[in-house]
């Protein structure tokens, strides 16, 4: 393979996870959407899309194995590579917590709920940025912006505490809303999940670009 061919596949593999990443945070907006929206259909549409960002988690896998194989990248090549097939593997888990939240939008919709929790929505925006930043970070090689995302995931932890302590509030005002709140609980741990899988993704660009993770360096 000559350089140039190599050059060009790394550029798809870098193209591929930026769709992917899209694709991500795409699934998590329409899921938080069929939630507030009651929409079963939608809900159904994010369910049936993990189906795609599996397939393309499995097509970055591909592609990285053939370029390892193919042609011996130097350090800094060799660990961009490693950290996009790590990267996919994130952004296939966010794929499928997504698709979780679409699932339980779908029984809340069958229920005659109370009021949702103040925060929930900053903390979907908040995994949704983070998402977006970590994917940008590693096209940039910026570990700037992989720092921020980072330390954004304390600020979503908080958010977590918070959002439960609402959903605590609504099930001592009305013992009714337990199942109500229970489906809420596993929402909010689904988007603290997704944000730990993006301050993974921010972890392999550091990885990429110093050959360190996040635990080794200073903050």
């Amino acid at each position: 393979m000559t350089r140039t061919r190599y050059e060009q596949e790394l550029a798809a593999l870098n193209l591929d996870l930026i769709r992917m990443g899209a694709m991500a945070e795409q699934a998590i907006e329409q899921a938080m959407q069929a939630l507030d929206a009651c929409d079963i259909v939608l809900a159904r549409k994010v369910m049936e899309s993990d189906d795609e960002i599996d397939a393309m988690a499995q097509r970055i896998e591909s592609q990285s194995m053939k370029l390892i194989m193919k042609q011996q990248p130097v350090a800094g090549d060799l660990r961009a590579i490693s950290a996009a097939l790590k990267m996919a593997t994130d952004l296939e888990r966010i794929g499928d917590q997504a698709a979780d939240i679409a699932e339980i939008a779908v029984t809340l919709c069958k229920k005659q709920g109370s009021k949702k929790p103040e925060h929930l929505k900053k903390m979907e925006k908040q995994a949704v940025e983070m998402v977006h930043m970590a994917v940008d970070a590693y096209v940039k090689m910026s570990a700037p912006i992989a720092e921020q995302v980072v330390r954004m995931d304390d600020v979503q932890d908080a958010l977590f505490n918070q959002v439960k302590g609402e959903l605590m509030d609504i099930a001592y005002a009305d013992r009714e809303a337990i199942d109500y709140v229970v489906d809420f609980l596993l929402i909010i741990k689904y988007l603290e999940r997704i944000s730990d899988h993006a301050e993974n993704i921010a972890d392999w660009t550091f990885f990429a670009i110093e050959g360190t993770h996040k635990n080794e360096r200073i903050l």
